[in-house]
C-alpha cells in the first residue's frame, strides 16, 4: 500500500482519487511503478538469500 500511494502521488492526473485509481488499475494489469518496485525488491531478496546465514 505504501508503494501504491507514493507512486500514485507522482502520477500526472489531477486529483488524488484519479491518481490512486490509475495506479491500482495499472497494478492489476501487472504494470506500473509499484509493481516494478515489488519485482525489484523480490529480485534483490532472492539474490541476497545466499548470504542470509552469515553473521557479521
Amino acid at each position: 500500500m505504501k508503494w501504491l500511494i507514493s507512486y500514485a502521488r507522482r502520477r500526472g492526473e489531477k486529483t488524488m482519487m484519479e491518481k490512486l485509481a490509475g495506479e491500482i488499475i495499472s497494478a492489476s494489469k501487472g504494470e506500473g511503478a509499484a509493481v516494478k518496485k515489488k519485482e525489484d525488491t523480490h529480485k534483490m531478496a532472492e539474490a541476497n538469500k545466499a548470504f542470509s546465514h552469515f553473521r557479521f
